[in-house]
């Protein structure tokens, strides 16, 4: 069953129509309100770009409000996968319908995941038969990496952020999504980001304006 996304968006500071779209993913018990006000520190270096950050579609199953692509509370690897797999449509569709509406192509959008967002990104944008123009994810894992290889479609290229001193995603899930994106074939950079939790950093701000200003502006 597909879910309808929808959530706030910026148009392009330039003031122009929307040459290329940033989609934002939030995490676990948020919204995309958490997320919308990235565009204060990317819009000046991507002025004709869109933001969108549309709300997961359930609502979450540990906390009074926000909402969740998929549900952490059993955290076996069949039931991560199966939430991502039952989000996974949602998602693709919002992308289509997005991209439809501003006559757009998937080499003029990325996506921008945070923790669960990350995952779903992953998950998502390398499923689709035309590759993204880029991902970038802070704080999240790759799900099921040994079904990449046989579920691959495109490989746009991947920038993933970590701290260190992540409580929520342990920092060692960069490596090993790291590992899996190179083994499928899919170019990958990171950026470890020393004593930082679950958050986002300065650091992480300016390489992700590098990032997406390499892979949407040129």
């Amino acid at each position: 069953m597909l879910m309808a996304l929808t959530g706030p968006s910026r148009a392009p500071m330039s003031g122009g129509k929307a040459k290329q779209l940033v989609i934002l993913l939030h995490g676990l018990g948020a919204d995309g309100n958490d997320l919308i006000g990235l565009q204060q520190y990317w819009g000046p270096v991507l002025p004709d770009a869109e933001f969108i950050s549309p709300d997961a579609p359930f609502p979450c199953d540990m906390a009074p409000y926000g909402y969740q692509w998929f549900s952490v509370q059993d955290r076996t690897p069949e039931r991560l996968l199966a939430g991502v797999r039952a989000a996974a449509p949602s998602l693709d569709a919002f992308i289509d319908e997005e991209l439809n509406k501003r006559d757009l192509t998937e080499s003029d959008a990325a996506l921008v995941g945070f923790s669960q967002g990350t995952m779903m990104s992953l998950f998502v944008g390398l499923r689709r038969e035309k590759p993204l123009a880029g991902i970038l994810g802070y704080s999240g894992r790759l799900i099921a990496p040994e079904l990449l290889t046989g579920e691959l479609r495109s490989r746009p290229p991947v920038l993933l952020v970590h701290g260190t001193a992540d409580s929520v995603v342990p920092f060692d899930s960069l490596a090993h999504a790291e590992n899996g994106l190179r083994a499928a074939g899919v170019p990958v950079e990171t950026l470890a980001c020393p004593g930082i939790d679950h958050s986002i950093d300065q650091d992480g701000l300016q390489r992700g304006a590098e990032f997406l200003h390499q892979v949407l502006a040129t």
